[in-house]
């Protein structure tokens, strides 16, 4: 392939990747082309984009970004996946797939999380953690917390008082 010719498919891939700062390296070779299918298919009702492509090429093509970290001492073939909400939820749809018998040649390489590099092992780890949309629902909680309790407290005493008031009210009227 010529210099010219690798230099539009790096291209490519870099406009592919524009705005990502989350992906997962996995292995797909050995998997029956009507497995593959399925899992794309299955991928892209998620959100989520899987796109073989040759290593050096990848190198090219990410160099200079926060995702250049994922290629870093990749062995054998490798297969990117990027999308879905957040890397929390990308984790999690690679764990699941991982656990699933039907895609079994399946092997998790590493990825990159905002420029940091990820193990294979890291994957399941980072599946576990609270999404995004868990995290802001967990921090509006505790803001909101304080202000309920504070609520609370304002309006229980004149409530009391409102009632009271009303008794004698009833009483004398």
């Amino acid at each position: 392939m010529s210099k010219y010719l690798k230099d539009l498919i790096a291209g490519d891939l870099r406009e592919r990747l524009e705005g990502v700062s989350d992906l997962l390296v996995v292995d797909v070779m050995g998997m029956k082309s009507e497995k593959t299918v399925q899992l794309r298919k299955q991928l892209r009702e998620q959100g989520i984009h899987l796109l073989v492509v040759k290593k050096s090429m990848a190198r090219r093509a990410t160099e200079g970004t926060v995702l250049a970290p994922a290629f870093e001492g990749v062995e054998g073939s490798a297969a990117f996946v990027w999308g879905s909400e957040d890397i929390v939820s990308l984790a999690r749809a690679g764990a699941k797939l991982l656990d699933e018998k039907q895609y079994e040649p399946i092997a998790p390489k590493g990825g990159v999380m905002g420029g940091s590099k990820l193990a294979a092992g890291d994957i399941k780890k980072v599946s576990k953690w609270p999404s995004r949309a868990e995290q802001l629902s967990l921090l509006v909680g505790q803001i909101l917390s304080p202000g309920a309790t504070l609520s609370a407290q304002l309006l229980g005493p004149g409530a009391k008082l409102a009632s009271q008031v009303k008794k004698k009210a009833d009483e004398e009227g």
